[in-house]
Formats: structure tokens, C-alpha cells, sequence
């Protein structure tokens, strides 16, 4: 895996991106090593997530 110091050609960021899209682990499990480009995709990903995820629906009691 390359670092995040080394210059991406348009080609390899796509690869990049394509990979953190079909290996997505939750931020916890990330490795610090993984390109930049990596942590931003899946960073995009767990905000998708967020989005599509249905809001928490709390009852406070029974309605009258």
C-alpha cells in the first residue's frame, strides 16, 4: 500500500477509492498506514451510512 506522502496519478486515486469502498471497515478498525485517500473514502462512506440509517425513534410514554 502506498503512503500518504507519494503522488497520486488520477488512475490510482480511483483505485484507492474503489478499494476503500469494497474493504469499508469502521473507523475503529482503520489502519493508520492506509493512504489518505483511503481514510477520506471511507470517511464519505460512514457519512452515507449515516444518512440512509433510519433516525432513532424514542417514545416517552404512552400517548393520550
Amino acid at each position: 500500500m502506498r503512503t500518504s506522502q507519494e503522488p497520486l496519478d488520477i488512475i490510482e486515486e480511483l483505485r484507492l477509492r474503489r478499494w476503500a469502498r469494497e474493504n469499508y471497515v469502521p473507523p475503529e478498525q482503520r489502519s493508520p498506514d492506509w493512504h489518505q485517500v483511503i481514510h477520506d473514502e471511507m470517511a464519505r462512506r460512514d457519512l452515507e451510512l449515516l444518512e440512509t440509517s433510519p433516525p432513532h425513534v424514542t417514545q416517552s410514554g404512552p400517548r393520550c
